[in-house]
């Protein structure tokens, strides 16, 4: 069940997802552009969960999000990079990053995760000199 559009926006303050159907789902749209696939599933003003697929060796370049994130491994295994370092990480592995740090993912085998995003209000977005995704 899930109470939100096409495009991820809320309609309701409740919604509920399968994210194993989502998964597989995703999975029948191969192949995919650029080797990986994205779904929105929350869209609100203060939040945005997206689930995202990549195939092997598939990677999403250096960039920055402008508010902080969660990054939690459903299936597979990505390397998230930010400030020099390196982290594997698994199944049931979550990472926490700080608003508008700079970091890449890349794909160690087919893989999902689960990116979590607590949007800052719009206050806090005119104030930041850069923008990253979700604009």
């Amino acid at each position: 069940m899930s109470n939100s559009g096409d495009d991820g926006n809320m309609i309701e303050d409740l919604a509920q997802f399968d994210l194993d159907r989502e998964i597989a789902d995703s999975e029948q749209k191969k192949p995919w552009p650029s080797g990986l696939h994205s779904k929105t599933l929350v869209k609100k003003h203060d939040l945005r969960l997206v689930l995202i697929a990549m195939e092997p060796a598939a990677k999403m370049k250096e960039h920055h999000t402008d508010g902080t994130i969660s990054v939690q491994v459903l299936k597979g295994c990505i390397r998230f990079r930010t400030q020099g370092k390196a982290y594997d990480l698994r199944v049931g592995n979550l990472l926490t990053l700080g608003a508008s740090i700079k970091h890449e993912v890349e794909s160690l085998e087919d893989s999902v995760f689960l990116l979590t995003v607590s949007w800052p209000g719009n206050r806090e977005l005119l104030a930041m000199k850069h923008r990253g995704y979700g604009t």
